[in-house]
């Protein structure tokens, strides 16, 4: 509430003040003096350190000599003051709990309802690959799918009601306060219980303030399966499309000088210094790294291709946006050390894989002479899959949000893709 509306809800002549009670300039009730029994003067003091109404004669030479003293009108205002302060903050509180609940929450409904159905269809996509062995899985991870959305919904109905109830509560408290701003005598304002008072000014306050949490959200991993998404990449990649389309090739604009390309387009082959030569500029060139770029751009859809690796013991396969540098030296055009790339790596006998320059290193029983790449696009899933022994040598799961060209680099020997 805005201090101009409360101070209307203080003045407005419709406001009750009782039969001969208006209120004047400073806000005080007019027609409620009193007089001090003592003195048989007007009580128009305060003593805060006695906490009661006093006159002047008893300020000067009677039992409140020496104490605090402030005008009555200035004690009134000071308290209304404050009121109007914690209304207003009561308020503005009001209208954020009511903000959470109209949008943060009615929005986690809906977002709930499409995260929980884009579960359902990766959980019913892969284990339609291999229905006859998942059925229990299958089974297993809708009953998954299904608790954990009952327990989000669980959770926004318990969020719902609780800041329903604390809106409620907020606003009963807010409304007494503005009444005893609008109803109460100065005389009764100053000496009322302000331990009563205080309290129910903590009361309100404790309500506290909402947040938006992760318990409010699907959690991805309750469709996750290491058994499904093995048997699923299994399917894929041995399948009759497992090596993808014909198409991809490498692109030959991107191919730095460090590499030369076959004339087929299908295998890159690292340069000894004395018989590299400059190819001329292109913007899609990287100039310093030893990379190149696959043809092949990928926004939508399965995808998948393997790249014969042989002997080359270092090397590098994975995905990249297609706004990925190109020149210079810096990480910013190497390939697993940027926010861009993506990449399964292998260098001095060890495997890894590596993403914006952290590496996690791989445990490889055997050295793979061919490394096959799956990426799902609906699911934001790459995949780095053995063929020969059927093993997944990394998975990652990232909300790609551009689309992603196949990406390489190699140091030693050569690296072809198959068809």
């Amino acid at each position: 509430m805005t201090e101009e509306l409360i101070t209307c809800e203080l003045t407005c002549p419709s406001s009750p003040t009782g039969p001969g009670k208006t209120l004047n300039g400073s806000g005080i009730f007019s027609g409620e003096s009193e007089f001090c029994v003592e003195h048989e003067s007007e009580l128009d003091l305060f003593c805060g350190t006695e906490q009661r109404l006093i006159c002047s004669h008893c300020a000067i030479v009677g039992s409140c000599h020496g104490h605090t003293v402030t005008p009555l009108a200035t004690r009134v205002t000071a308290v209304r003051n404050q009121l109007v302060d914690v209304c207003e903050k009561m308020q503005l509180q009001a209208l954020r709990i009511e903000r959470f609940i109209d949008q943060t929450l009615a929005a986690k409904e809906q977002k709930l309802q499409v995260a929980a159905s884009r579960a359902r269809e990766q959980v019913l996509a892969q284990v339609s690959a291999a229905r006859e062995a998942l059925e229990e899985e299958e089974q297993r991870l809708l009953e998954g799918v299904q608790r954990e959305e009952e327990r989000v919904e669980q959770c926004l109905l318990t969020q719902r009601a609780h800041w329903s109830q604390a809106l409620a509560s907020l606003s009963q408290t807010r409304s007494g306060l503005v009444h005893t701003l609008t109803h109460t005598p100065d005389t009764q304002l100053v000496v009322r219980d302000w331990d009563i008072f205080v309290r129910e000014v903590e009361e309100a306050e404790g309500v506290g303030e909402p947040c938006d949490t992760d318990q409010l959200n699907l959690n991805p991993g309750c469709s996750d399966s290491r058994l499904l998404k093995g048997l699923w990449a299994t399917a894929v990649l041995l399948g009759p499309n497992a090596y993808g389309s014909s198409f991809l090739k490498f692109d030959e604009r991107t191919v730095s000088p460090l590499l030369s390309l076959s004339d087929d387009f299908y295998t890159l082959t690292f340069l000894h210094k004395k018989v590299r030569q400059s190819p001329p500029y292109d913007p899609a060139r990287f100039d310093c790294w030893p990379n190149a770029l696959g043809s092949l751009s990928m926004s939508s859809g399965t995808h998948s291709w393997v790249v014969d690796v042989g002997q080359s013991g270092a090397f590098k396969v994975g995905v990249c946006y297609t706004s990925l540098e190109r020149k210079g030296s810096g990480n910013e055009a190497r390939l697993g050390y940027n926010s861009q790339s993506w990449v399964l790596s292998h260098y001095d006998g060890d495997y890894s894989f590596c993403y914006a320059g952290k590496q996690v290193p791989l445990q490889v029983v055997r050295r793979p002479q061919r490394i096959s790449l799956l990426l799902d696009w609906p699911t934001h899933t790459l995949m780095f899959y053995e063929p020969n022994s059927s093993a997944v040598l990394y998975s990652v799961t990232h909300p790609f949000s551009a689309p992603l060209l196949p990406a390489f680099a190699v140091t030693d020997r050569s690296i072809t893709i198959l068809h």
